[in-house]
Protein backbone atom coordinates (compact mmCIF):
# COMPACT_ATOMS: atom_id res chain seq x y z
CA UNK A 1 0.00 0.00 0.00
CA UNK A 2 1.13 3.52 -0.61
CA UNK A 3 1.24 5.98 1.82
CA UNK A 4 -1.57 9.09 1.25
CA UNK A 5 -0.07 12.43 0.34
CA UNK A 6 -1.63 15.75 1.04
CA UNK A 7 -3.07 16.07 -2.04
CA UNK A 8 -4.90 12.72 -2.18
CA UNK A 9 -6.54 13.55 1.30
CA UNK A 10 -7.35 16.49 -0.12
CA UNK A 11 -9.20 15.56 -2.68
CA UNK A 12 -10.97 12.35 -0.79
CA UNK A 13 -12.01 15.00 1.87
CA UNK A 14 -13.03 17.42 -1.12
CA UNK A 15 -15.59 14.15 -2.43
CA UNK A 16 -16.58 12.92 0.69
CA UNK A 17 -18.11 16.75 1.52
CA UNK A 18 -19.46 17.02 -2.11
CA UNK A 19 -21.13 13.90 -1.54
CA UNK A 20 -22.96 14.60 1.54
CA UNK A 21 -24.05 18.00 0.30
CA UNK A 22 -25.39 15.87 -2.44
CA UNK A 23 -27.11 13.91 -0.17
CA UNK A 24 -28.34 16.61 2.71
CA UNK A 25 -28.80 19.39 0.60
CA UNK A 26 -27.41 23.21 2.32
CA UNK A 27 -25.23 22.22 5.58
CA UNK A 28 -23.25 24.18 7.55
CA UNK A 29 -19.58 23.90 8.18
CA UNK A 30 -20.16 22.37 11.83
CA UNK A 31 -22.38 20.57 10.58
CA UNK A 32 -20.55 18.92 7.62
CA UNK A 33 -17.48 18.49 10.10
CA UNK A 34 -19.63 16.36 12.04
CA UNK A 35 -20.56 14.07 9.33
CA UNK A 36 -17.12 13.68 7.81
CA UNK A 37 -15.14 13.92 11.12
CA UNK A 38 -12.69 16.86 10.18
CA UNK A 39 -11.58 19.75 12.14
CA UNK A 40 -13.08 23.12 11.53
CA UNK A 41 -10.17 24.57 10.08
CA UNK A 42 -10.03 22.05 7.42
CA UNK A 43 -13.69 21.70 6.68
CA UNK A 44 -13.33 25.82 6.29
CA UNK A 45 -10.22 25.38 3.77
CA UNK A 46 -12.26 22.42 1.96
CA UNK A 47 -14.92 24.69 1.68
CA UNK A 48 -12.75 27.46 0.49
CA UNK A 49 -11.47 25.78 -2.16
CA UNK A 50 -14.89 24.38 -3.50
CA UNK A 51 -16.31 27.97 -3.55
CA UNK A 52 -13.28 28.76 -5.89
CA UNK A 53 -14.17 25.87 -7.90
CA UNK A 54 -16.91 26.99 -8.47
CA UNK A 55 -18.61 23.69 -7.40
CA UNK A 56 -20.13 25.40 -3.96
CA UNK A 57 -22.03 28.53 -3.09
CA UNK A 58 -23.43 30.22 -0.44
CA UNK A 59 -26.87 29.42 0.29
CA UNK A 60 -28.09 31.65 3.39
CA UNK A 61 -28.23 30.90 6.48
CA UNK A 62 -29.13 28.57 9.14
CA UNK A 63 -32.95 29.43 11.12
CA UNK A 64 -34.38 28.08 14.39
CA UNK A 65 -31.74 28.19 16.63
CA UNK A 66 -31.28 31.19 18.86
CA UNK A 67 -28.31 33.65 18.15
CA UNK A 68 -26.64 34.27 14.82
CA UNK A 69 -27.64 31.58 12.03
CA UNK A 70 -24.78 29.59 10.65
CA UNK A 71 -23.67 29.96 6.79
CA UNK A 72 -24.82 27.10 5.25
CA UNK A 73 -23.35 26.10 1.63
CA UNK A 74 -24.73 24.13 -1.29
CA UNK A 75 -23.87 22.57 -4.59
CA UNK A 76 -24.27 24.93 -7.49
CA UNK A 77 -27.09 23.47 -9.51
CA UNK A 78 -25.51 25.13 -12.81
CA UNK A 79 -22.72 23.34 -12.53
CA UNK A 80 -23.69 20.17 -15.06
CA UNK A 81 -26.88 19.17 -16.49
CA UNK A 82 -28.50 15.59 -17.78
CA UNK A 83 -31.17 14.54 -19.47
CA UNK A 84 -33.72 11.23 -19.50
CA UNK A 85 -35.94 9.81 -22.21
CA UNK A 86 -39.04 7.19 -21.42
CA UNK A 87 -39.81 5.56 -24.36
CA UNK A 88 -43.09 4.36 -25.10
CA UNK A 89 -45.57 3.38 -27.93
CA UNK A 90 -47.20 6.65 -29.26
CA UNK A 91 -44.81 8.71 -27.28
CA UNK A 92 -41.54 9.72 -25.67
CA UNK A 93 -41.16 11.78 -22.07
CA UNK A 94 -37.84 13.87 -21.67
CA UNK A 95 -36.39 15.51 -18.84
CA UNK A 96 -33.72 17.51 -17.22
CA UNK A 97 -32.13 17.98 -13.80
CA UNK A 98 -28.97 19.59 -12.72
CA UNK A 99 -26.45 17.80 -11.11
CA UNK A 100 -28.40 18.41 -7.49
CA UNK A 101 -31.04 15.89 -9.01
CA UNK A 102 -33.53 19.06 -9.00
CA UNK A 103 -35.48 18.11 -12.35
CA UNK A 104 -35.91 21.61 -13.80
CA UNK A 105 -38.29 20.72 -16.62
CA UNK A 106 -40.30 17.66 -18.59
CA UNK A 107 -41.42 17.21 -21.79
CA UNK A 108 -43.87 15.11 -23.63
CA UNK A 109 -43.82 14.56 -27.74
CA UNK A 110 -47.04 12.66 -29.04
CA UNK A 111 -45.25 9.72 -31.78
CA UNK A 112 -46.73 8.57 -34.56
CA UNK A 113 -47.49 4.86 -34.97
CA UNK A 114 -44.56 4.99 -37.85
CA UNK A 115 -41.60 7.63 -37.56
CA UNK A 116 -42.30 10.15 -40.08
CA UNK A 117 -38.89 12.25 -41.77
CA UNK A 118 -35.65 11.84 -39.55
CA UNK A 119 -37.09 8.78 -38.01
CA UNK A 120 -36.44 7.61 -34.27
CA UNK A 121 -33.35 10.01 -34.25
CA UNK A 122 -35.90 12.86 -34.92
CA UNK A 123 -38.44 12.58 -32.53
CA UNK A 124 -35.82 12.16 -29.22
CA UNK A 125 -33.75 15.34 -30.74
CA UNK A 126 -37.29 17.09 -30.14
CA UNK A 127 -38.39 15.76 -27.00
CA UNK A 128 -35.17 16.26 -25.77
CA UNK A 129 -34.81 19.78 -27.27
CA UNK A 130 -38.66 20.74 -25.64
CA UNK A 131 -37.14 20.02 -22.41
CA UNK A 132 -34.10 21.66 -22.59
CA UNK A 133 -35.50 24.85 -23.59
CA UNK A 134 -38.15 24.68 -20.83
CA UNK A 135 -35.29 24.43 -18.83
CA UNK A 136 -33.34 26.95 -20.02
CA UNK A 137 -30.27 24.74 -21.26
CA UNK A 138 -28.92 24.44 -24.22
CA UNK A 139 -28.94 20.71 -25.92
CA UNK A 140 -26.05 20.71 -26.71
CA UNK A 141 -24.52 21.61 -22.90
CA UNK A 142 -25.90 18.40 -21.27
CA UNK A 143 -23.53 16.20 -20.30
CA UNK A 144 -25.03 12.63 -20.52
CA UNK A 145 -28.85 11.62 -22.27
CA UNK A 146 -29.82 8.35 -20.81
CA UNK A 147 -32.29 6.83 -22.85
CA UNK A 148 -34.71 3.96 -21.61
CA UNK A 149 -36.85 1.80 -24.07
CA UNK A 150 -38.76 -1.23 -23.47
CA UNK A 151 -36.42 -4.28 -24.59
CA UNK A 152 -32.91 -4.49 -24.59
CA UNK A 153 -29.90 -3.86 -27.01
CA UNK A 154 -27.97 -6.29 -28.20
CA UNK A 155 -24.60 -6.11 -26.94
CA UNK A 156 -23.15 -8.37 -29.77
CA UNK A 157 -25.00 -6.93 -32.53
CA UNK A 158 -26.47 -3.31 -31.71
CA UNK A 159 -30.39 -3.91 -32.94
CA UNK A 160 -33.09 -3.48 -30.48
CA UNK A 161 -34.91 -6.90 -29.03
CA UNK A 162 -38.01 -7.84 -27.43
CA UNK A 163 -40.04 -4.53 -28.29
CA UNK A 164 -41.49 -5.76 -31.57
CA UNK A 165 -43.94 -3.23 -30.85
CA UNK A 166 -41.83 -0.27 -30.81
CA UNK A 167 -42.30 1.13 -34.42
CA UNK A 168 -38.78 2.28 -36.13
CA UNK A 169 -35.91 1.27 -33.29
CA UNK A 170 -35.54 -1.46 -35.25
CA UNK A 171 -32.77 -0.85 -38.14
CA UNK A 172 -29.18 -1.78 -37.94
CA UNK A 173 -27.83 1.75 -38.00
CA UNK A 174 -30.37 3.46 -35.67
CA UNK A 175 -27.65 3.71 -32.62
CA UNK A 176 -24.99 5.52 -35.04
CA UNK A 177 -28.24 8.19 -36.45
CA UNK A 178 -28.94 9.06 -33.21
CA UNK A 179 -25.54 9.49 -31.55
CA UNK A 180 -24.76 12.09 -34.46
CA UNK A 181 -28.00 13.70 -34.04
CA UNK A 182 -27.19 14.15 -30.23
CA UNK A 183 -23.36 15.05 -30.42
CA UNK A 184 -21.87 16.04 -29.15
CA UNK A 185 -23.48 14.92 -25.28
CA UNK A 186 -22.85 11.18 -24.83
CA UNK A 187 -26.00 8.71 -25.11
CA UNK A 188 -26.54 5.69 -22.89
CA UNK A 189 -29.59 3.08 -23.66
CA UNK A 190 -31.28 1.07 -20.89
CA UNK A 191 -34.63 -1.13 -20.64
CA UNK A 192 -36.54 0.73 -19.40
CA UNK A 193 -37.67 -1.75 -15.82
CA UNK A 194 -33.96 -1.81 -15.01
CA UNK A 195 -34.71 2.01 -14.80
CA UNK A 196 -37.71 2.12 -12.71
CA UNK A 197 -35.52 -1.00 -10.54
CA UNK A 198 -32.68 2.19 -10.36
CA UNK A 199 -34.49 4.82 -8.85
CA UNK A 200 -36.34 2.58 -6.61
CA UNK A 201 -33.25 1.38 -4.94
CA UNK A 202 -31.84 4.76 -4.99
CA UNK A 203 -34.89 6.65 -3.83
CA UNK A 204 -37.80 4.15 -3.75
CA UNK A 205 -39.40 1.23 -1.68
CA UNK A 206 -35.66 -1.09 -2.74
CA UNK A 207 -33.22 1.37 -0.85
CA UNK A 208 -30.19 -0.74 1.21
CA UNK A 209 -31.18 -4.02 -0.66
CA UNK A 210 -28.56 -5.78 -2.40
CA UNK A 211 -30.71 -8.27 -4.02
CA UNK A 212 -34.26 -7.54 -4.97
CA UNK A 213 -36.54 -8.13 -8.07
CA UNK A 214 -38.81 -5.36 -9.18
CA UNK A 215 -41.61 -6.85 -11.22
CA UNK A 216 -43.43 -4.15 -13.39
CA UNK A 217 -46.78 -4.44 -15.30
CA UNK A 218 -47.82 -1.29 -17.77
CA UNK A 219 -47.92 -1.98 -21.35
CA UNK A 220 -45.93 -5.07 -20.73
CA UNK A 221 -44.78 -7.75 -17.95
CA UNK A 222 -41.49 -7.55 -17.57
CA UNK A 223 -38.56 -7.76 -14.41
CA UNK A 224 -35.57 -6.17 -13.21
CA UNK A 225 -33.04 -8.39 -11.17
CA UNK A 226 -30.28 -6.90 -9.06
CA UNK A 227 -28.09 -9.60 -7.59
CA UNK A 228 -25.42 -7.91 -5.24
CA UNK A 229 -26.37 -4.34 -5.92
CA UNK A 230 -26.09 -4.73 -9.61
CA UNK A 231 -28.33 -4.92 -12.68
CA UNK A 232 -28.21 -8.69 -13.87
CA UNK A 233 -28.69 -8.43 -17.72
CA UNK A 234 -28.06 -11.07 -19.30
CA UNK A 235 -26.41 -12.40 -22.58
CA UNK A 236 -28.31 -10.59 -25.02
CA UNK A 237 -29.62 -8.09 -22.60
CA UNK A 238 -33.22 -10.07 -22.04
CA UNK A 239 -32.85 -11.13 -18.49
CA UNK A 240 -36.14 -10.07 -16.89
CA UNK A 241 -38.56 -10.06 -19.96
CA UNK A 242 -40.77 -12.95 -18.10
CA UNK A 243 -43.32 -12.26 -20.15
CA UNK A 244 -42.37 -14.90 -22.20
CA UNK A 245 -42.34 -17.51 -19.54
CA UNK A 246 -44.18 -20.42 -19.87
CA UNK A 247 -46.66 -20.52 -16.64
CA UNK A 248 -49.14 -23.00 -15.29
CA UNK A 249 -52.78 -21.71 -16.38
CA UNK A 250 -51.65 -20.70 -20.05
CA UNK A 251 -51.52 -22.66 -23.01
CA UNK A 252 -48.02 -23.53 -23.70
CA UNK A 253 -46.83 -20.73 -26.17
CA UNK A 254 -44.34 -21.51 -29.21
CA UNK A 255 -42.66 -18.95 -31.32
CA UNK A 256 -42.50 -16.26 -28.99
CA UNK A 257 -40.21 -14.99 -30.82
CA UNK A 258 -42.23 -14.07 -33.82
CA UNK A 259 -45.56 -13.00 -32.00
CA UNK A 260 -43.61 -10.98 -29.08
CA UNK A 261 -45.73 -12.68 -26.68
CA UNK A 262 -45.58 -16.14 -23.92
CA UNK A 263 -47.51 -17.54 -21.13
CA UNK A 264 -47.03 -15.31 -18.40
CA UNK A 265 -47.74 -12.00 -20.76
CA UNK A 266 -50.74 -14.11 -21.54
CA UNK A 267 -52.04 -14.85 -17.98
CA UNK A 268 -51.23 -11.89 -16.12
CA UNK A 269 -50.75 -8.94 -18.64
CA UNK A 270 -52.97 -6.36 -19.05
CA UNK A 271 -54.37 -7.73 -21.82
CA UNK A 272 -55.45 -10.50 -20.15
CA UNK A 273 -57.50 -8.65 -17.36
CA UNK A 274 -60.38 -8.03 -19.84
CA UNK A 275 -61.38 -11.89 -20.37
CA UNK A 276 -60.66 -12.08 -16.43
CA UNK A 277 -63.51 -9.91 -15.65
CA UNK A 278 -65.95 -10.83 -17.74
CA UNK A 279 -65.78 -14.63 -17.15
CA UNK A 280 -66.72 -13.35 -13.18
CA UNK A 281 -69.22 -10.60 -14.26
CA UNK A 282 -67.32 -7.51 -14.00
CA UNK A 283 -68.54 -4.68 -16.46
CA UNK A 284 -65.75 -3.51 -18.27
CA UNK A 285 -65.10 0.31 -19.30
CA UNK A 286 -64.86 1.07 -23.05
CA UNK A 287 -61.06 1.60 -23.99
CA UNK A 288 -60.62 5.79 -24.01
CA UNK A 289 -63.03 5.98 -20.95
CA UNK A 290 -61.22 4.61 -18.42
CA UNK A 291 -57.59 6.48 -18.08
CA UNK A 292 -59.21 9.63 -18.81
CA UNK A 293 -57.75 12.22 -21.24
CA UNK A 294 -55.50 10.34 -24.86
CA UNK A 295 -52.76 12.50 -25.30
CA UNK A 296 -49.26 12.54 -26.08
CA UNK A 297 -47.33 9.90 -23.90
CA UNK A 298 -50.95 8.48 -22.35
CA UNK A 299 -51.29 5.13 -21.46
CA UNK A 300 -52.25 2.71 -24.03
CA UNK A 301 -55.97 2.05 -23.58
CA UNK A 302 -55.36 -1.86 -22.85
CA UNK A 303 -53.25 -0.61 -19.93
CA UNK A 304 -55.84 1.88 -18.80
CA UNK A 305 -58.77 -0.46 -18.71
CA UNK A 306 -56.32 -3.35 -16.93
CA UNK A 307 -55.98 -0.76 -14.75
CA UNK A 308 -59.20 0.62 -14.18
CA UNK A 309 -60.45 -2.75 -13.40
CA UNK A 310 -57.95 -3.54 -10.19
CA UNK A 311 -58.59 -0.13 -9.19
CA UNK A 312 -62.04 -0.80 -9.03
CA UNK A 313 -61.50 -4.41 -7.74
CA UNK A 314 -58.79 -2.65 -5.19
CA UNK A 315 -62.09 -0.48 -3.66
CA UNK A 316 -64.39 -3.35 -3.37
CA UNK A 317 -62.22 -5.85 -1.37
CA UNK A 318 -61.79 -2.91 1.00
CA UNK A 319 -65.81 -2.76 1.32
CA UNK A 320 -66.45 -6.65 2.74
CA UNK A 321 -70.16 -7.84 2.22
CA UNK A 322 -70.64 -5.56 -0.77
CA UNK A 323 -70.87 -8.45 -3.60
CA UNK A 324 -73.49 -11.07 -3.94
CA UNK A 325 -72.86 -14.62 -3.61
CA UNK A 326 -73.09 -16.21 -6.83
CA UNK A 327 -71.73 -19.71 -8.20
CA UNK A 328 -67.91 -19.33 -9.46
CA UNK A 329 -66.79 -20.09 -12.73
CA UNK A 330 -65.00 -22.90 -14.25
CA UNK A 331 -61.77 -21.98 -15.96
CA UNK A 332 -58.04 -22.13 -14.25
CA UNK A 333 -59.12 -19.77 -11.63
CA UNK A 334 -62.33 -21.71 -10.29
CA UNK A 335 -62.12 -22.08 -6.50
CA UNK A 336 -59.72 -19.53 -5.71
CA UNK A 337 -62.24 -17.09 -4.67
CA UNK A 338 -64.86 -18.87 -2.43
CA UNK A 339 -68.59 -18.78 -4.29
CA UNK A 340 -68.43 -14.94 -5.20
CA UNK A 341 -68.00 -13.24 -8.49
CA UNK A 342 -67.62 -9.49 -9.03
CA UNK A 343 -64.88 -7.44 -8.31
CA UNK A 344 -63.23 -9.16 -5.40
CA UNK A 345 -63.23 -12.29 -7.18
CA UNK A 346 -61.44 -10.17 -9.61
CA UNK A 347 -58.63 -9.10 -7.31
CA UNK A 348 -57.91 -12.62 -5.84
CA UNK A 349 -58.20 -14.68 -9.62
CA UNK A 350 -55.55 -12.18 -10.44
CA UNK A 351 -53.00 -12.18 -7.33
CA UNK A 352 -53.31 -16.04 -8.31
CA UNK A 353 -52.10 -15.59 -11.98
CA UNK A 354 -49.79 -13.14 -10.69
CA UNK A 355 -48.00 -15.35 -7.83
CA UNK A 356 -47.97 -18.12 -10.48
CA UNK A 357 -45.35 -16.34 -12.02
CA UNK A 358 -43.04 -15.01 -9.58
CA UNK A 359 -43.39 -18.17 -7.68
CA UNK A 360 -40.91 -19.27 -10.75
CA UNK A 361 -38.48 -16.29 -9.74
CA UNK A 362 -38.43 -16.76 -6.21
CA UNK A 363 -37.56 -20.52 -6.76
CA UNK A 364 -34.57 -19.60 -8.87
CA UNK A 365 -33.38 -16.25 -7.61
CA UNK A 366 -34.56 -16.39 -3.84
CA UNK A 367 -34.94 -12.79 -3.55
CA UNK A 368 -35.17 -11.10 -0.32
CA UNK A 369 -37.73 -8.23 -1.57
CA UNK A 370 -39.69 -7.62 -4.73
CA UNK A 371 -41.31 -4.51 -5.63
CA UNK A 372 -44.62 -4.70 -7.59
CA UNK A 373 -44.76 -1.42 -9.83
CA UNK A 374 -46.00 -0.36 -13.17
CA UNK A 375 -49.36 1.86 -13.94
CA UNK A 376 -51.62 -1.76 -13.89
CA UNK A 377 -50.03 -3.42 -10.44
CA UNK A 378 -50.02 0.33 -8.76
CA UNK A 379 -53.78 0.06 -9.25
CA UNK A 380 -54.54 -2.69 -7.10
CA UNK A 381 -52.76 -1.13 -4.53
CA UNK A 382 -52.42 -2.47 -0.63
CA UNK A 383 -54.94 -5.38 -1.22
CA UNK A 384 -53.55 -6.52 -4.37
CA UNK A 385 -50.28 -6.91 -2.61
CA UNK A 386 -51.40 -8.56 0.55
CA UNK A 387 -53.48 -11.43 -1.43
CA UNK A 388 -50.50 -11.93 -3.85
CA UNK A 389 -48.43 -12.46 -0.99
CA UNK A 390 -50.71 -15.09 0.59
CA UNK A 391 -50.72 -17.22 -2.42
CA UNK A 392 -47.04 -16.86 -2.80
CA UNK A 393 -46.38 -18.37 0.42
CA UNK A 394 -48.45 -21.54 -0.87
CA UNK A 395 -46.40 -21.83 -4.49
CA UNK A 396 -43.07 -20.67 -3.46
CA UNK A 397 -40.00 -22.58 -1.23
CA UNK A 398 -38.94 -18.59 0.56
CA UNK A 399 -41.03 -15.77 1.49
CA UNK A 400 -40.05 -12.61 0.41
CA UNK A 401 -41.68 -9.74 1.24
CA UNK A 402 -43.77 -7.70 -1.43
CA UNK A 403 -43.57 -4.15 -2.02
CA UNK A 404 -45.49 -1.32 -3.66
CA UNK A 405 -43.12 0.95 -5.92
CA UNK A 406 -42.53 4.51 -4.00
CA UNK A 407 -41.67 6.35 -6.76
CA UNK A 408 -44.25 8.42 -8.33
CA UNK A 409 -44.55 9.72 -11.64
CA UNK A 410 -42.39 8.41 -14.37
CA UNK A 411 -39.49 5.75 -12.35
CA UNK A 412 -38.11 5.06 -15.48
CA UNK A 413 -37.42 8.87 -16.09
CA UNK A 414 -36.20 8.98 -12.73
CA UNK A 415 -34.18 6.06 -13.01
CA UNK A 416 -32.81 7.29 -16.45
CA UNK A 417 -31.74 10.67 -14.70
CA UNK A 418 -29.82 9.06 -11.48
CA UNK A 419 -27.84 6.55 -13.86
CA UNK A 420 -27.05 9.67 -15.99
CA UNK A 421 -26.24 11.79 -12.69
CA UNK A 422 -23.80 9.27 -11.26
CA UNK A 423 -21.52 8.80 -14.13
CA UNK A 424 -21.47 13.13 -14.06
CA UNK A 425 -21.07 13.68 -10.75
CA UNK A 426 -18.19 11.29 -10.62
CA UNK A 427 -16.48 13.47 -13.45
CA UNK A 428 -17.63 16.88 -12.06
CA UNK A 429 -16.58 16.14 -8.26
CA UNK A 430 -12.97 15.05 -9.41
CA UNK A 431 -11.03 18.02 -8.08
CA UNK A 432 -7.76 15.44 -8.09
CA UNK A 433 -7.15 17.53 -11.86
CA UNK A 434 -7.52 21.18 -10.55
Amino acid sequence: MVAGTPRVLRVMNERAALDLLTEHGALSRARLGALTGLSKPTVSQLLARLEAAGLVTAAGTSEGRPGPGARLYALRGEVAHVAALDVRPGGVRAAVADVTGAVLATRTLATPARPGPGGVAAQLTAALDGAARAAGVERTALRRVVVGTPGAFDPRTGRLRYAGHLAGWHSPGLLAEVAAALHPVPVEYENDVNLAAVAERRLGAARGHEDFVLLWNGTGLGAALVIGGRLHRGWTGGAGEIGFLPVAGAPLARGVARSGSGGFQELAGAQALPGLARELGVPVPEPGAAGGVRGAGAAPDGEAVAAALLRAAAEAYARPGDEPAATAPGGPDAGVFSLHAGPTALLRAYAVRLATGIASLVAVLDPAVIVLTGRVLAAGGEPLLRLTEEELAELAPSRPRLLAGEVTGDPVVRGGLEVALAAVRDEVFDTSAR
